[in-house]
């Protein structure tokens, strides 16, 4: 029997947390980790507390207004917001895509020192350089995850 890693371990739930997110086509997922590997929080993206299914669109094409750009609480954010009261300085945080510079603004400001994340697919769009970028001069550090030979992608 091999035992996953750290790495292994928190991907593997990150990925898990993605499949609460009812978006078609992105589903994304993320676990703040405390220094001493202990889950701090949670997080997928979806659509902000007490709405109803429908009051929004998951359509990503078309006017802005009537996409989901515009509603959509990114799982970095869900996770942060979640943790309520926890104290996330040194936490690093595991999450399906690479983040924005939104998410990437309040992870420097709740004091995350490092993001690993599963996938970087929209890389050369604005919001994803600049969200490198805050992370270069906050002194975060990101990596994209490494698979080893261990298959922590999640399918149910």
């Amino acid at each position: 029997m091999q035992r996953l890693n750290w790495d292994e371990y928190f991907m593997g739930i990150a990925l898990m947390s993605a499949k609460r997110s009812g978006d078609p086509s992105t589903q994304v997922g993320c676990v703040i980790v405390r220094p001493d590997n202990r889950i701090a929080s949670l997080g997928y993206n979806g659509f902000p507390r007490n709405t109803k299914e429908g009051d929004f669109s998951w359509g990503n094409t078309g006017e802005w207004i009537d996409t989901k750009y515009p509603y959509v609480v990114h799982a970095e954010m869900n996770a942060m917001l979640s943790a309520r009261g926890v104290d996330l300085t040194g936490c690093k945080v595991y999450v399906t895509l690479a983040p924005c510079n939104e998410c990437a603004k309040a992870m420097a400001q709740a004091g995350i020192v490092e993001v690993i994340y599963y996938e970087d697919k929209h890389a050369e769009q604005p919001i994803f350089i600049a969200s490198k970028k805050i992370m270069d001069k906050a002194g975060i550090k990101y990596r994209q995850y490494q698979k080893s030979g261990v298959d922590v992608n999640v399918s149910l």
